[in-house]
């Protein structure tokens, strides 16, 4: 069975890439989102499990410790991580998985899968960023201006991946991300992996 690939998606706080990444997984076969760990709070509308697993910080840290994570970082005071043992299990099977992370931790990412793709999002503007941040209306004015710093330099590692989608248009940036995707299954070596039998057959003497 050929293992999955891994799809590294990162974008600043407000350039839509979680509603990008649930509409992708809407209408998706064989790929699966990696769901992070949290200590942040959990938002109204928000699923444990689905959206995130809610977990308090004393059992991140001790998972910290134990080397569950593949990558992890603390963003405005709250932690992520990535749990090594299901990506690795995940890709095992056969199925790509997305993973909706930070540049930060696509660089820790990178280190251990370098084979990975590396998708960045960036809003159209920077006056169209503040308005998606304020429209959101669950951050204070404070937080909304940490956000848009802290974005404005995530920004600027867009070139350490190798996609760049414009998210103008929603559904022109799905459909972008969805033939990226297409793209590399159709990669001579990926197709050879999964259907061996087929190209053995049609090139036999």
């Amino acid at each position: 069975m050929a293992k999955g690939h891994l799809f590294v998606i990162s974008a600043p706080s407000g350039a839509g890439k979680t509603s990008l990444v649930k509409a992708i997984m809407q209408d998706a076969s064989h790929i699966q989102a990696s769901i992070s760990y949290t200590t942040r709070p959990m938002r109204e509308g928000e699923v444990n499990g689905k959206d995130y697993h809610f977990i308090k910080k004393d059992t991140f840290i001790k998972m910290q410790n134990a080397d569950d994570f593949l990558e992890y970082a603390e963003v405005f005071g709250n932690f992520y991580g990535t749990s090594k043992s299901w990506l690795t299990d995940t890709l095992a099977k056969g199925d790509d998985v997305i993973l909706e992370i930070d540049w930060q931790g696509a660089e820790q990412v990178r280190k251990s899968f370098s084979d990975s793709t590396g998708i960045f999002i960036v809003p159209p503007s920077r006056s169209i960023l503040l308005e998606r941040l304020k429209g959101r209306g669950t951050d204070s004015d404070e937080v909304i201006e940490r956000r848009t710093a802290e974005a404005i330099i995530e920004m600027s590692h867009y070139p350490e991946f190798d996609y760049l989608v414009i998210n103008d248009d929603f559904d022109t940036a799905l459909q972008e991300i969805q033939s990226i995707i297409q793209s590399f299954r159709l990669k001579t070596s990926r197709q050879y992996e999964k259907q061996p039998q087929i190209f053995d057959d049609l090139v036999a003497p």
